[in-house]
């Protein structure tokens, strides 16, 4: 056998042993990809529940909605159950913070696989809907815990007992949720990054010796089509609360409806976007 034959092996049987092969990128077109998408996908979970009434102000918005394609009813992105999966295998032990909760798609999973889920969600319809589907998939003693509130506010009532956070954060004002005071994603940008900060800061808080938070973002253009960073509003938030970047994924995303716009952007010059960055800090 050549060396390239003994390289796939060795990444075949890695990716037996942690789901994934865990390198710096992730492919949601791998064929295995597919395979832990439909697991997920018997268990009926709808995490678009509850967002019905979500404002996307894109064109694009399938920032998370690969493995529900076709399905999802509303603009509101849908986070993908097998980065949970992956995630948790990889970086938890028990205990799993969200501050930013959204869907009942990190819950659910998180219970399924037998960790301890704590949400943090600032609508409540959408925590109906979370609790709904919870005790539709999950065993009524084994159910994700969702808090309705302001995270800067419920975070002070926690116990610092995470060994995990784990979240999705609003892309600034890209998908706009509600009309609520403190939502974060009908802010104006220079509102949404003080108090994005401070709910970042307040999660590591709570965060364990020795725990890793992992948060799935993407950058997003403004008006005039220029990035907002907000990969590095993100790392910045986490630097000042103390935290040390660890691991960097990069996460690659089917195109989608993006084939239809694509070349349209690219006449502006605009690459079109088909990967999220995946960052793992690290509590010393």
């Amino acid at each position: 056998m050549d060396l390239f034959g003994n390289e796939i092996k060795i990444e075949l049987s890695l990716a037996d042993k942690y789901l994934m092969c865990p390198t710096s990128v992730l492919n949601t077109r791998d064929p295995k990809w597919s395979q832990l998408a439909k697991k997920w996908k018997k268990l009926g979970i709808k995490s678009e529940l509850g967002r019905e009434n979500t404002k996307n102000k894109s064109n694009d918005f399938e920032r998370m909605s690969s493995y529900f394609k076709g399905t999802a009813k509303t603009e509101a992105s849908i986070f993908d159950p097998v980065i949970c999966e992956i995630i948790y295998k990889w970086f938890a032990k028990c205990n799993i913070l969200d501050p930013f909760a959204g869907g009942s798609v990190r819950g659910i999973v998180a219970h399924k696989l037998g960790f301890n889920y704590t949400g943090i969600e600032i609508r409540q319809e959408q925590i109906e809907s979370n609790r709904e589907q919870a005790l539709d998939i999950l065993e009524v003693n084994n159910q994700p815990q969702w808090y309705l509130g302001d995270s800067e506010v419920v975070l002070d009532e926690l116990m610092p007992e995470y060994d995990l956070v784990f979240s999705c954060p609003p892309y600034m004002n890209l998908e706009v949720y509600s009309k609520l005071e403190n939502d974060l994603s009908n802010m104006k940008d220079d509102n949404f990054i003080i108090k994005y900060k401070s709910i970042i800061k307040k999660s590591c808080e709570k965060l364990k010796k020795g725990g890793y938070a992992v948060f799935v973002v993407g950058d997003l253009r403004d008006n005039k089509g220029f990035y907002k960073d907000f990969t590095g509003i993100t790392k910045q938030a986490f630097y000042e609360s103390g935290m040390k970047l660890y691991n960097e994924l990069i996460l690659l995303k089917h195109l989608g409806t993006k084939v239809i716009t694509l070349e349209k952007g690219f006449k502006n010059g605009k690459l079109a976007k088909v990967h999220e960055n995946i960052y793992i800090f690290y509590k010393q």
